[in-house]
């Protein structure tokens, strides 16, 4: 698979297969992600990959969570503006819209939303999952490195003819994953990442994209 396909194959795959995903897979992709570029050579990314039992205490857990109707946990950090503008808003209405209308759940019913969201929880059934923390210290340009250390992972797993979904779901419920896995304190859980082999029964709508004019500037010399 090249670079094109990989870029233009990746998208959020929310329906995956039990088949497990090969440790060794996950170390050579992981590997290769090492060579992320940022700035100074920070490497502000901190990975912790779970599967096996450790991923179904996880999911368990936040399953108990969702069931007893808890609250999310307090933030540790904005995931959106809280005055979105367009045309940002208008793209994240049409996504909304796509998601859960290709699940046939109306704008009006709420709690089949509910339902539909709390799959995140459940990591769409996918046998690995990475959850990407940051340093508390770091600043903007270092949220930046860690966004492309993520984009490298999931075109490797492509490579790998893998699929995943990334999931700022998980810093909902960020006290949960802590039980599980033990972070040292300084660290803020940016966002999960659900791994696997894409389960093909499963219907969906892909997102489209603005046109290139909408998003790029080309300034001739």
């Amino acid at each position: 698979m090249d670079v094109y396909e990989a870029v233009t194959s990746r998208r959020a795959v929310r329906g995956f297969t039990d088949r497990p995903v090969p440790k060794e897979v996950l170390e050579r992709v992981l590997s290769a992600a090492a060579w992320t570029p940022s700035a100074s050579n920070l490497q502000p990314w901190h990975a912790y990959v779970l599967t096996g039992g450790r991923l179904a205490e996880l999911k368990k857990r936040a399953s108990e969570r969702v069931d007893a109707g808890d609250p999310w946990d307090e933030p540790e950090y904005e995931q959106y503006p809280p005055a979105l503008k367009s045309p940002y808003s208008d793209r994240r209405s049409a996504f909304g819209e796509q998601r859960y209308g290709a699940l046939g759940i109306p704008r009006e019913d709420l709690e089949a939303r509910q339902r539909a969201a709390a799959e995140n929880w459940n990591c769409f059934g996918a046998p690995a999952a990475l959850f990407c923390y940051i340093d508390r210290e770091m600043g903007p340009a270092q949220w930046s490195d860690v966004g492309m250390f993520l984009q490298t992972v999931m075109l490797l797993l492509r490579a790998e003819a893998l699929h995943t979904c990334t999931q700022m779901a998980w810093a909902k419920y960020h006290k949960t994953v802590a039980e599980v896995l033990s972070p040292p304190d300084e660290l803020v859980l940016f966002c999960g990442m659900s791994i696997g082999f894409e389960d093909v029964t499963v219907d969906y709508t892909r997102t489209g994209r603005a046109p290139l004019d909408e998003t790029v500037t080309f300034v001739d010399c």
